[in-house]
């Protein structure tokens, strides 16, 4: 048969593409019904063993977010880039070297890193020092007024305040997403990060930090 002679693929009507949709949808919604509503269904019972298995170390990783930490088979330089503190002064990380440092990334819009600044100012309060520091730079544009006025709100002690009102730390840093986290080694050197929030007063995060001092 020659392919003028070929009988074209059968078309269906949007209005016919829109009926098997909607069947589809309540076939999946009808199966999702019955197996959920069977009180013996394996589907439940799978489902509160895993629960009930889902303790210990691996457990509580995922619940501090720790397991989203992201270490790098060698530590690497991480890209010089200017910040100001506080007080205007301007700043780059070699001002840290010799120190540990956990290098937050985060903004005053931003909710998730509000959520996590407590817990950031809690690790600094209990670690920080003369080798280790958290170093929390706001990328807010509102520069330092805006993100002191939120540290101040959530009555933060421990933590100084530093800023990048123009944002381009993000750029030589690779930032994807906020709030990004780099633990940073004594050399200025990138151990690992993690996108996203954590629970960084949470034993899997200090055990993380302390395992860096060593």
């Amino acid at each position: 048969m020659n392919s003028s002679e070929q009988q074209e693929p059968r078309r269906f009507s949007p209005s016919m593409i829109a009926w098997i949709a909607s069947t589809c949808a309540l076939i999946g919604l009808a199966a999702v019904y019955f197996t959920s509503s069977r009180p013996d269904n394996a589907v439940t019972r799978i489902g509160a063993e895993t629960a009930e298995r889902s303790v210990g170390p691996a457990a509580d990783s995922a619940k501090s977010g720790m397991m989203a930490f992201i270490r790098k088979p060698t530590p690497t330089a991480v890209p010089e880039f200017k910040f100001t503190d506080g007080d205007g002064k301007e700043m780059t990380l070699a001002d840290f070297k010799g120190k540990t440092v956990l290098l937050n990334l985060w903004a005053t819009w931003c909710g998730p890193c509000r959520e996590e600044m407590p817990g950031l100012d809690r690790l600094q309060a209990e670690l920080g020092g003369d080798n280790f520091e958290v170093v929390a730079l706001s990328l807010d544009r509102g520069g330092i007024k805006a993100s002191q006025r939120f540290l101040d709100q959530i009555n933060v002690k421990s933590l100084a305040t530093y800023v990048d009102a123009t944002g381009k730390a993000s750029k030589p840093l690779r930032v994807i997403g906020m709030p990004t986290t780099l633990l940073i080694d004594v050399d200025g050197r990138e151990i690992g990060r993690l996108v996203g929030p954590a629970e960084w007063d949470s034993s899997d995060a200090k055990k993380l930090i302390k395992t860096a001092l060593q």
